[in-house]
């Protein structure tokens, strides 16, 4: 990214927090570390999510702990996990619940479904049909489901973390582009490094530590409060809303020829949940306002899967990453003059 101003580099670097005492999501994300080895990206991102109310579409291979990272955070929040394998043959009913006849009563009762909890792991989710993935999208959007004529809250915090396989895709159905514009952050998680992977195999040979509750759910509720508390101004807002018209139009931001790569860019839901995740990072940084530094950090997650690539970028092997980067550095950083709020 762009180089950080001389005047805010000390705010980079232990400078002042704004935040008296330490964060208490750092001591979450350290006792999910007892259990997961490396992935330190992918927990950030998802104690970034929690944060921020937003979901997670997570990306990589079989076999790299997305599972046991999202069910450890959520023994660690002290929160509820349910896990959803995601089948062609899945309905709606399977996930958000159903009306069952009660023959001694004569009426009808709700059960409800595995989505009523406070983190909720849909695994290989583009193995589920259309019907399957609209329904989860209302719960993602309005955090509620409509059975019959009845709504149902779900509880909060409530986050969607949905998994993917690149390697594979007999079978699926591509997900469409409004139900993935609704994840605030698409995450890549890659193969660990060696030392990592032994780390990885050595604890596997006796039995995982049990994960200890450092939160309640009621207390990261009252974190996201105090998240949506923190500063943001509004040179990071215009920062946000110039780096979001920056994936649209790329030769207006001066790389004339990726504009034949690029067919949609990004809405401006992008930059709404640009601005939300760079003030969660923020807050989980110890810091009580926003730096442009902030959005750099997150941009790549919130933007790659929001940009619809021509099929000369497929055929000339370009991916998001590739045009996203070379975009981002030519939006110029603004000079944030921190002030009293």
């Amino acid at each position: 990214m762009n180089s950080t101003p001389a005047h805010l580099a000390r705010y980079y670097n232990g400078g002042p927090t704004g935040l008296a005492g330490p964060n208490p999501l750092e001591h979450v994300l350290f006792e999910v570390k007892r259990t997961i080895v490396g992935q330190d990206l992918l927990l950030e991102r998802m104690a970034v999510a929690l944060l921020a109310g937003g979901h997670l579409l997570v990306e990589g291979v079989p076999g790299l702990a997305k599972t046991l990272a999202v069910k450890s955070l959520a023994a660690a929040i002290g929160g509820q996990f349910h896990r959803i394998q995601f089948t062609p043959d899945l309905v709606p009913a399977d996930l958000v619940g159903t009306r069952i006849y009660h023959q001694p009563t004569g009426e009808f009762q709700t059960s409800l479904g595995p989505v009523f909890t406070n983190l909720l792991l849909a695994d290989e989710i583009n193995r589920a049909p259309a019907k399957v993935q609209s329904a989860l999208l209302e719960v993602m959007q309005e955090r509620q489901v409509t059975i019959g004529r009845e709504t149902h809250r779900v509880p909060e915090p409530f986050l969607v973390m949905a998994t993917q396989n690149p390697i594979e895709s007999d079978g699926t159905y591509p997900l469409p582009e409004a139900q993935v514009d609704r994840f605030m952050m698409k995450v890549l998680v890659g193969y660990p490094a060696q030392p990592e992977e032994y780390a990885i195999v050595e604890r596997s040979l006796q039995p995982a530590p049990p994960v200890q509750a450092m939160l309640t759910p009621e207390s990261l509720t009252a974190m996201q409060g105090a998240v949506q508390r923190v500063y943001v101004d509004p040179a990071v807002i215009d920062y946000s809303v110039r780096l979001v018209a920056a994936t649209r139009s790329p030769g207006r931001a001066g790389q004339p020829d990726l504009d034949r790569y690029v067919t949609y860019g990004a809405s401006p839901r992008a930059s709404i949940s640009l601005v939300l995740a760079g003030r969660a990072l923020a807050f989980l940084r110890g810091r009580d306002y926003v730096l442009p530094h902030d959005l750099d950090e997150v941009a790549l997650d919130v933007l790659r899967h929001r940009i619809v690539l021509s099929y000369e970028a497929l055929a000339d092997s370009v991916d998001a990453d590739t045009v996203l980067v070379r975009v981002l550095r030519s939006v110029p950083v603004p000079d944030v003059v921190l002030r009293d709020r």
